[in-house]
Parts: C-alpha cells; structure tokens; sequence
C-alpha cells in the first residue's frame, strides 16, 4: 500500500513539474530584443512666413539639388487589415492581447522605406487581452493607466536597410507610452509598392523602461519583456 501512494505521489510530482516547466517557457526567448536609449530630438516645424522677397532670394541662393525636396506618396495605415498585438508572461504562463484602435500614416518618399518616415497613434483603452479581469487591470493605474494617459505613440526617426533574423530593415523612432518617451531600435520586414506598403516585426521590449510596474512583490512573478507583433498593411490615403 505504502509502495502504491509513493507512486502516486511521485507520479502527481511529476506532473505538476512537467505543468510549472510548461508555464515558464519565456514567450521572449527567441525573439530580438528592442534596443532602448534616449529618446531622439526632432526637428520642430516652424510657422514663420518669409516674404516675398526673403523667398526670392533663398530660391536665388539655393543649389538646384536643395530647391526642392521629393515628394512624399502618403500612405495610411488600413486598420481592418492592420494587428497591434503583444504577449506577456509570468513563471506561471502566458497572456496574448493587442490594441484594437490606432492610427498611422507613412510618408514614402520614392519608393524607398530608408528615406521614409512613419508615424503611429494607439489609444490604449482599447487595450484587449484573452482574460477579461486581466483586461481591466492592465487599463488601471497599475499599469497603463489609459485615463490618465489615453494615447501611446510612435515615430519613426531612422529606417536603415538589413536586419536581425533575415528582416528587411531596421526601423529606430521615439516610443512614448505612459508618458516616458524612449528611442527604440527593432527589425522589421518592409514591402512597398506605387500605392501601398506592408510593415511585419516581431520582437520584445522590457516593460519596466516604461514604467509598467506591478506595485509590491507580485512584480517580480512578471517577466520584463513583452513581445510586440505588427502587421501592418497601408494604402494611399
């Protein structure tokens, strides 16, 4: 009898060890990581209006090549084709989610994603996961704090050719979420066309340089990295 319970018991040992190892497989693990540092200054757009004249004379004084800059084809994000998703972890499991609401434009100067800008805008409350409890805690002041700050955004400020795991392109731009705004640098895969322009990534980022921390010791249970999938479709707007 005793023999019989000690197999039992070492049998549902094994088990819930076999559970726990499957729980903490890190979603990250393969991923690249986002490198993050200091968010990059942009230049401001300024108001002012030269006259007429002032205008004449820059025209005048300006070499041919600097008259006038290419034109930018604009493309915008169509949201029905379009997934913000991510997927987070703890040592117990996993948790898949997105944003169901954003907007977000390409300026494709000549074809060409390396002489091309992209700007993105993401309301979080539309923040969505596959647990409803957890879906309204992520929007509350422990985390994202959607009421306090309603937008997440991103712009892009470098998009060099080649990158990580055979992608297209290295994409870096200014991340603002909860109010930090960091410079992030992750590799994507982008496409493009006359009238249209595809952008596919995959990669983690570590929450805590954006300040979503869990207060109190449950923090620690929350792996840091975050994967972050896009797939983004554009069309001419």
């Amino acid at each position: 009898m005793k023999t019989k319970h000690a197999s039992l018991a070492l049998t549902a040992v094994t088990i819930a060890s076999a559970l726990l190892v499957a729980g903490c497989n890190d979603p990250s693990k393969d991923k690249s990581k986002a490198t993050v540092s200091d968010p990059i200054a942009t230049s401001p757009t300024t108001a002012t209006t030269p006259s007429a004249n002032a205008n004449a004379t820059a025209l005048q004084a300006a070499p041919p090549s600097q008259a006038a800059a290419p034109a930018a084809t604009l493309l915008v994000f169509d949201q029905s084709t379009s997934k913000v998703q991510w997927t987070g972890s703890k040592v117990t499991g996993k948790h898949d989610g997105g944003f169901g609401a954003f907007t977000g434009s390409i300026q494709l100067v000549d074809g060409a994603p390396e002489k091309s800008k992209v700007t993105v805008d993401i309301q979080t409350d539309s923040l969505t996961s596959d647990a409803e409890k957890l879906t309204g805690h992520l929007k509350s002041a422990d985390f994202f704090d959607t009421k306090t700050f309603p937008k997440a955004s991103f712009m892009s400020t470098d998009i060099k050719k080649g990158g990580e795991r055979g992608a297209s392109h290295t994409v870096t731009g200014n991340l603002t979420l909860k109010g930090v705004t960091k410079s992030i640098t992750f590799p994507a895969t982008i496409t493009t066309a006359s009238d249209s322009a595809s952008v596919d990534a995959e990669f983690s980022i570590n929450r805590r340089d954006f300040s979503l921390n869990y207060p109190g010791m449950p923090n620690d249970l929350i792996r840091d990295n975050v994967v972050i999938k896009l797939s983004i479709r554009s069309k001419k707007g």
